[in-house]
C-alpha cells in the first residue's frame, strides 16, 4: 500500500523534503513511518521524543494501523486565506493578509455581551537578546483549522462563553504585525478572560503552526512547548524540541 507523508518546520529542513509517498506492507503502523526516517537520517532520533504524529488531520498513536491513501504528518512542537464562520458564534481562520483586530472585535460583539476580551499576539523586535528582523510562519493548514475549531468549541463548553474567534496569520510577518488574534465574548468578564487565556495557551501547544525567526546573523525555528501528554505519542517524555540553527 502507499501512504503520503508530510514534514513540517525543522523536520522538513533536516530531511530536505516536504514529504513523499512511501510504500509499506499492509497492516503497517505509524511507528513504521518513524522508523523509516530514523534509518535514513540518524539525527531524526533527536526529534522522536518531542514530535507528534497525525493521520488524516487527527493526532494518532504510533500503533495506529495505516491504510492505502492515508496522509501521515510528522509534527514538531508547535509555536496556528482558509477559514470559515463557525457554528459557535465566532470565526476561525488562517490568513496571509494583515489581521484587522477592530473589525474582528466588531463582528464578535453582541448586545447581550458584558465583556469582550482580546489577545493580540504581535511580532516583537527581539528574542533572547538578538534583534529580530522578521518572522515566517507555516502551518499544516487543514489540521490547524480543525484543531482551532475544536479549541473554540471546547472553550464555549468549559467556560460558558458565548463566542470565540481565532485568527492566525502565516507567511512573512514584519515587526509589530499581528500573528494571532483571539476574541472571546461573554456575559461576564471573568469567563471571557479565562477562556481567552486557555485558548492561546492550548493553541501554542496543540495547533500545528510553526515559527521561524530571522536575525541579522542567521535564522532558527522557534522552540516549541512539549505536546500535552495525551498527544505526545512516539517517544518518551521529551522536554523540548532540538530545532537546528541555520
Amino acid at each position: 500500500m502507499k501512504i503520503r507523508t508530510l514534514l513540517f518546520g525543522s523536520l522538513r529542513e533536516l530531511l530536505g523534503k516536504q514529504g513523499e509517498t512511501l510504500e509499506l506492507q499492509e497492516g503497517a503502523t505509524a511507528s513504521e513511518v518513524l522508523s523509516h526516517y530514523s534509518r535514513i537520517e540518524p539525527r531524526f532520533a533527536l526529534f522522536a521524543t518531542s514530535l507528534a504524529v497525525s493521520v488524516n488531520h487527527e493526532y494518532a498513536m504510533p500503533d495506529r494501523v495505516l491504510h492505502h491513501g492515508d496522509e501521515v504528518g510528522l509534527l514538531p512542537p508547535v509555536s496556528g486565506g482558509l477559514g470559515k464562520q463557525s457554528h459557535f458564534g465566532g470565526e476561525v481562520r488562517i490568513v496571509r493578509e494583515a489581521i484587522d483586530s477592530q473589525e474582528t472585535l466588531a463582528r464578535a460583539k453582541q448586545a447581550s455581551d458584558g465583556a469582550a476580551v482580546i489577545f493580540d499576539g504581535t511580532v516583537r523586535d527581539n528574542t533572547r537578546g538578538r534583534r529580530t528582523l522578521y518572522l515566517d510562519y507555516e502551518a499544516y493548514e487543514p489540521m490547524a483549522l480543525k484543531q482551532m475549531e475544536s479549541l473554540a468549541a471546547d472553550a464555549l463548553k468549559r467556560f460558558e462563553v458565548r463566542s470565540a474567534s481565532i485568527i492566525h496569520r502565516i507567511g512573512r510577518l514584519e515587526i509589530g504585525e499581528t500573528s494571532v488574534l483571539i476574541v472571546v465574548a461573554a456575559a461576564h468578564r471573568g469567563a471571557a478572560f479565562d477562556a481567552c487565556r486557555w485558548i492561546i495557551d492550548m493553541l501554542k501547544k496543540t495547533v500545528p503552526i510553526w515559527k521561524k525567526e530571522y536575525f541579522e546573523d542567521g535564522a532558527v525555528w522557534a522552540d516549541g512547548e512539549p505536546f500535552p501528554e495525551e498527544i505526545q505519542r512516539p517517544g518518551s517524555k521529551g522536554s523540548g524540541n532540538p530545532h537546528p540553527t541555520h
